[in-house]
């Protein structure tokens, strides 16, 4: 049986250095990429392709301002459907543009998701759309003192 390189989760440090740099910038060249950790772009593409098929990287992606696009109100809405209503709500919030991401998640919600919206009247809209199936509880965000980042990546020595 064929032992797979990220079989026990743990990544060397040649391969964290490039999914730091990926994460920062993931149209970064590999020529560009092999400069910074000292290997060759041919190298560098190799270990791109094997993180890619051990399914540790599965895609790239870009980072919008949604402020720049007239959202200037970002909130959480924590939603509890009431009984027999789950999977219509999982259904619901996949077709509402605002909710940019959702969790279903463990305690009294059932789900935890972000929306971008205009303004309170919007939010109230998004909002008014869930209510005839779900209980609702929303807050706006301030600020984000933690930016979106790596997980913690544990390394073979």
């Amino acid at each position: 049986m064929k032992r797979l390189r990220y079989e026990s989760g743990k990544i060397d440090s040649v391969d964290a250095r490039i999914m730091d740099a990926l994460f920062d910038n993931a149209r970064i060249s590999h020529a560009e990429l092999g400069r910074m950790i000292g290997l060759s772009p041919p190298s560098v593409a190799e270990r791109i392709k094997r993180l890619e098929e051990a399914g540790i990287i599965e895609g790239y992606t870009i980072s919008i301002n949604p402020k720049a696009l007239g959202y200037h109100i970002a909130c959480w809405l924590r939603i509890r459907p009431i009984p027999g209503q789950l999977e219509k709500v999982a259904k619901l919030l996949q077709t509402i543009p605002e909710v940019v991401e959702c969790d279903r998640i463990t305690g009294e919600d059932c789900f935890l998701a972000r929306a971008y919206v205009s303004s309170i009247e919007d939010m109230q809209a998004l909002i008014d759309k869930i209510i005839p199936f779900a209980m609702t509880n929303s807050s706006i965000i301030q600020s984000s003192p933690v930016k979106k980042h790596l997980p913690l990546i544990q390394q073979d020595m």
